[in-house]
C-alpha cells in the first residue's frame, strides 16, 4: 500500500520550511493542501512557497487553476490522487502539506462528494432561507447539524455556507473496512505555544503588506473581481481599504485578527481528527522524535 506523509498545522506555524527539510531527508515531493495557493497569481496573501524556499524540492498543488474558476474539496481529492500516483511512480514519498484540514480529511477518510454540483433547486432553497432568516441563522443551523464542517468555513461567507450544506446533504462518508483504505498514511500536525503563534501571525501580516500585498490585491481585484480566492483571509480585508472604507491600520488589524481566529479553528479541527501526532516545532526533541518515527514507518 502506498505510503503518504501529511504535515499539517495552523497558518504561520512553519509548515513550509520543515516540510522541505523532510522532503530532502526522506526523498519526497510535496503536494500543497492549501485552498488559496492552488490559484494562480494569488501569491503574497496566501504566503505561497517561493522557488527559493522550495530548495529544489518539487511542489504540486500550486498555481493549478485560474482565479476565475472554482476549486472544491472534491477537486482537491481528485487532483491529489493523481499527484500521489505520479510521485510514487518516481519512487519518491508523497508529502501532503497544508492547513486546509477538510481537504486532508476528505482524502484520508474516503469522503465521497457524490453529485453535489447537480442540485440547483437545493441552492435556491438555501438562498431563500438566507434571505428570509439571515446568513447567521443558517450558519447556526449548520453548526448544530455538523460542527465539524462549520468549523472549517467562514460563517459570513454565503458561498461556503451553501457549499457546506450541499456536502452535508448529498455527500457521503464511506464506511471503511481495512481493505478500503487507499493509503498507508502518517499524519503530523505542527504546533507551538499559542502566544508565539499569534506573535508570528501578527508579524506575518506586516511582512505581507511590506512585500506588496495591497498592490497585489488591487491588481487582482481589478482583473477578477469577487472571485473565490478573493474571499480568503489576507485578501478580503484589503478590498475595503482599497475602496476607502477602512484605514491601513484597521486593515492590518483585521488580517491579523481573522488569521488568529482561523488558526484557532484549524487547531480545533486537527485535534478532532484520528491518528494524528502533534509536534511542537520549537522543541528540537519533538522534531527529532518525529523524524525517527517517520524513518521507522518508512522502513517497516
Amino acid at each position: 500500500m502506498q505510503k503518504v506523509l501529511f504535515i499539517l498545522g495552523p497558518t504561520g506555524v512553519g509548515k513550509t520550511a520543515l516540510s522541505v527539510e523532510l522532503a530532502k531527508e526522506f526523498n519526497g515531493e510535496i503536494i500543497s493542501a492549501d485552498s488559496v495557493q492552488v490559484f494562480k497569481e494569488f501569491d503574497i496573501g496566501s504566503a505561497k512557497v517561493t522557488a527559493e524556499e522550495m530548495q529544489g524540492v518539487t511542489h504540486y498543488g500550486l498555481d493549478v487553476v485560474s482565479p476565475s474558476e472554482e476549486f472544491s474539496a472534491s477537486d482537491f481529492v481528485a487532483y491529489t490522487k493523481k499527484m500521489i500516483e505520479k510521485i510514487a511512480l518516481k519512487g519518491k514519498l508523497p508529502i501532503i502539506v497544508g492547513g486546509t484540514a477538510l481537504y486532508v480529511k476528505s482524502l484520508v477518510e474516503g469522503y465521497n462528494f457524490g453529485d453535489t454540483e447537480k442540485h440547483p433547486d437545493f441552492r435556491i432553497e438555501l438562498e431563500n432561507e438566507i434571505q428570509k432568516y439571515g446568513l447567521e441563522s443558517v450558519y447556526n443551523k449548520l453548526k448544530k447539524e455538523s460542527p465539524e464542517l462549520a468549523l472549517q468555513i467562514d460563517g459570513k461567507n454565503k458561498v461556503r455556507v451553501i457549499r457546506a450544506f450541499e456536502i452535508l446533504k448529498f455527500g457521503t462518508a464511506k464506511e471503511k473496512s481495512i481493505n478500503e483504505i487507499e493509503y498507508n498514511y502518517k499524519i503530523f500536525s505542527l504546533t507551538m505555544p499559542r502566544e508565539k503563534l499569534y506573535e508570528r501571525i501578527n508579524k506575518r501580516a506586516q511582512i505581507m503588506i511590506e512585500n506588496g500585498l495591497i498592490e497585489e490585491v488591487d491588481a487582482l481585484y481589478k482583473k477578477y473581481g469577487e472571485c473565490q480566492p478573493m474571499r480568503a483571509i489576507g485578501y478580503k480585508e484589503v478590498v475595503p481599504y482599497l475602496k476607502g472604507e477602512i484605514s491601513l491600520k484597521s486593515m492590518e488589524e483585521l488580517i491579523s485578527q481573522h488569521t488568529r481566529n482561523y488558526a484557532k479553528r484549524q487547531l480545533t479541527f486537527l485535534r478532532g481528527m484520528d491518528n494524528i501526532d502533534f509536534v511542537d516545532v520549537l522543541q528540537e526533541q519533538d522534531k527529532q522524535n518525529m523524524k525517527k518515527e517517520i524513518s521507522e514507518w518508512l522502513n517497516a
